[in-house]
């Protein structure tokens, strides 16, 4: 045994063969199941396709680094779902690519903020987090409010989608622009927040 392990240690290839198969064999254990399971392939009831400015939105989120101190998962513990709600299930997440479910939480979960606040606080946050929160050490973004979401872009980002599963017809992708047309990127993070979790929001 002490031969194999000295072997090993000390040939790099025999090192690189069987990491790979330890890790491919840990891959077809716990991925490989879930890529055919439902309750994480196919969507929950009320779950829907982003519109076109919730889409919008959704990029916006990301190019800002929202991501990076906001988590959209919630654990199945009592101290989570007490405060934020039902526990994330895959079912809701089938139209996001990428996930945003994260584990950094320099603010808090956003998984259920979908109707929590009036739009008018959320546009009073975005543009200075302290005038809502004294306490809070989020940086404003005032811009927001004053760029305009790329009407061209969203219908080529909405086919895209449609190709890797999201079913985006026809009629959706057509009226595109015209649903973003002259709103705001303000507009559009607002929409999205105002749509995230509502599906399981008032499940516990």
């Amino acid at each position: 045994m002490e031969k194999i392990q000295k072997m090993i240690e000390e040939n790099v290839v025999w090192l690189i063969v069987l990491t790979f198969l330890t890790i491919s064999v840990a891959m077809l254990v716990e991925i490989l199941p879930l890529m055919f399971s439902k309750s994480v392939t196919k969507p929950i009831d009320g779950v829907k396709p982003y519109t076109a400015l919730q889409l919008a939105g959704r990029d916006v989120y990301i190019r800002e680094g929202c991501y990076n101190c906001h988590s959209q998962m919630i654990r199945p513990f009592r101290a989570e779902t007490e405060r934020y709600g039902h526990y994330s299930v895959g079912g809701e997440s089938v139209y996001d690519h990428p996930f945003q479910w994260g584990s950094k939480r320099t603010g808090p979960d956003l998984a259920r903020v979908g109707g929590r606040y009036s739009n008018e606080w959320h546009y009073a946050h975005l543009i200075n987090p302290r005038d809502v929160v004294p306490e809070s050490n989020m940086p404003a973004f005032p811009w927001l409010a004053a760029n305009l979401v790329d009407a061209e872009l969203v219908p080529k980002k909405m086919a895209a989608l449609r190709k890797v599963g999201v079913p985006y017809s026809d009629e959706d992708i057509a009226g595109a622009a015209k649903a973003v047309e002259g709103k705001t990127e303000m507009d559009a993070v607002i929409a999205y927040l105002q749509g995230l979790g509502l599906a399981l929001k008032n499940k516990r």
